[in-house]
């Protein structure tokens, strides 16, 4: 198939499957939702060490909650905030799983069923996987050079350096990974195996550079969506925060911002469901495939040979 016809094929996919989109939505709302907390952390952090001088700890978030709260709902806020943090951090791998396997039912006319198990059974080979990699993040990278900048002292620059320089690496790496997961899903390939054939396919068809820049540019858009998204839904929060607290009790312009909040969020992760059933689909049609040609350091294929 032609680059042209794997795109189509991978949209008219994503249109007409509403339960892979299911998943997409489901993993987009978390990962949304972990990246908020990750930013307006990062905010209230920059805003705390430029302004005010004091920068604020791991556990100021705890003592704001026991300082403002009854300790009941605070341990009640607190503990459902780390469940959360743990299942938008390993969902995501969960549900793509789902979305692979879904799409290559889809793509080859079988009965798209069976997301629940497909990614069950494949969570933990795409976990180690991401973890790999996990440095290829643009969050964690952040998150990292935080860290480095707020304890580092005067390392802390060198710590930056040395963590971007890691980051580049991490994405030239998942580069050539970029099969990795679907053989995992589709071939139930081992990590090893996984990560070696989705090298040889990348360096064996690196003609079709074109397609591949294609795909990173759709790529490219959803990760612009989504970091405008994360910008814009924490400070569309904390203003209206701000601003309910002149006119009523803080707690409760608090939580109708949260709530708000939440909305953005949900109507969000509705739209980046498309894009990332579609990204994920264009990349499993074209392992599909790639695999199905000839390997070039091949020259006959083995067969019975009687002597």
């Amino acid at each position: 198939m032609s680059p042209r016809e794997i795109v189509a094929k991978a949209w008219a996919i994503t249109v007409k499957e509403g339960s892979i989109r299911k998943w997409g939505f489901m993993s987009a709302f978390v990962e949304t939702l972990l990246n908020a907390k990750l930013f307006i952390f990062q905010a209230w952090l920059i805003y705390s060490y430029f302004w005010l001088q004091d920068p604020i700890g791991f556990f100021t978030i705890e003592k704001v909650l026991f300082q403002n709260l009854p300790n009941w709902l605070a341990v009640i806020i607190y503990v459902t905030f780390i469940i959360l943090l743990i299942i938008e951090w390993l969902f995501p791998h969960m549900a793509k799983g789902a979305i692979i396997g879904l799409a290559a039912k889809s793509y080859k006319k079988e009965e798209v069923k069976g997301g629940f198990v497909l990614g069950l059974y494949n969570f933990w080979p795409i976990f180690a996987i991401h973890e790999l990699l996990f440095l290829s993040g643009l969050t964690t990278v952040i998150t990292l050079s935080s860290l480095s900048l707020r304890y580092g002292a005067e390392a802390g620059i060198l710590g930056v350096g040395i963590i971007m320089s890691i980051w580049t690496l991490a994405n030239v790496l998942e580069f050539f990974w970029i099969f990795s997961e679907e053989a995992v899903v589709i071939r139930k390939t081992g990590i090893r195996g996984a990560i070696s054939k989705s090298f040889k396919l990348v360096i064996s068809h690196i003609g079709h550079i074109v397609f591949l820049c294609l795909l990173l540019f759709f790529i490219f858009l959803r990760i612009i969506a989504n970091l405008l998204m994360i910008i814009l839904i924490p400070a569309i929060v904390m203003g209206v925060g701000v601003s309910l607290a002149f006119i009523m009790p803080k707690i409760v312009g608090y939580s109708v911002a949260v709530l708000l909040g939440i909305i953005i969020i949900f109507l969000a992760s509705y739209f980046f469901a498309y894009l990332e059933v579609f990204r994920q689909t264009v990349w499993t049609i074209t392992y599909i495939e790639l695999s199905k040609l000839k390997e070039l350091d091949v020259i006959e294929e083995d067969a019975d040979v009687t002597k």
